[in-house]
């Protein structure tokens, strides 16, 4: 088998690494937009699936993993902030209130696709307007969904409680990856 791990994040391949998986990283150019008719708790594992689905075709004994993040408050959609006045906007939506991250998983093979989605939910506790500006400054968190990283100072100083997988909000359900790629 030889895995194929469409991210660019350094989190991910970091993660994949760590679960004991050889890979290749490869790039996937995609104009990631969600329809509206696209309910936010399905929104990860759409963009994971149009990624997918926008790689070259599969050679045999190749194995594509795509996986996309996103956070939603209130049912409103955060993905990544575009700069810093957006980046301010998601943190004080988020501050002091409980979230969902959703991340999105895809498996392809020549003859198969599995998509999967977990969630976690996630509360934090109130951010200052000062706190937020050192963040924003010293962890630039522009390639981050809803503008944090839970491996970061945010999350270490401001997550107040956590239901669901570390690993999920890191942005690679491990557990979900491990069970299918181990059955594939």
């Amino acid at each position: 088998m030889k895995l194929l791990l469409a991210s660019q994040s350094p989190r991910r391949k970091e993660l994949l690494s760590n679960l004991g998986f050889e890979f290749e990283v490869v790039k996937i150019d995609c104009e990631e937009i969600v329809p509206e008719h696209i309910k936010v708790g399905e929104s990860a594992s759409y963009l994971s699936e149009l990624k997918a689905n926008a790689f070259r075709n599969l050679e045999e004994g190749e194995v594509l993993l795509t996986a996309d993040t996103v956070v939603a408050i209130d049912n409103q959609f955060l993905g990544k902030p575009t700069d810093e006045a957006d980046a301010r906007i998601m943190l004080k939506l988020l501050s002091g209130k409980t979230h969902q991250v959703y991340t999105g998983i895809t498996i392809k093979t020549l003859n198969k696709t599995i998509t999967e989605t977990d969630v976690a939910d996630v509360e934090l506790d109130e951010i200052t307007d000062d706190e937020i500006e050192y963040y924003i400054q010293n962890y630039k968190p522009f390639d981050k969904a809803g503008s944090y990283g839970i491996q970061e100072w945010l999350g270490m100083a401001k997550i107040k409680h956590m239901k669901g997988s570390f690993y999920t909000i890191m942005g690679l359900p491990t557990h979900l990856v491990y069970k299918i790629l181990k059955e594939i």
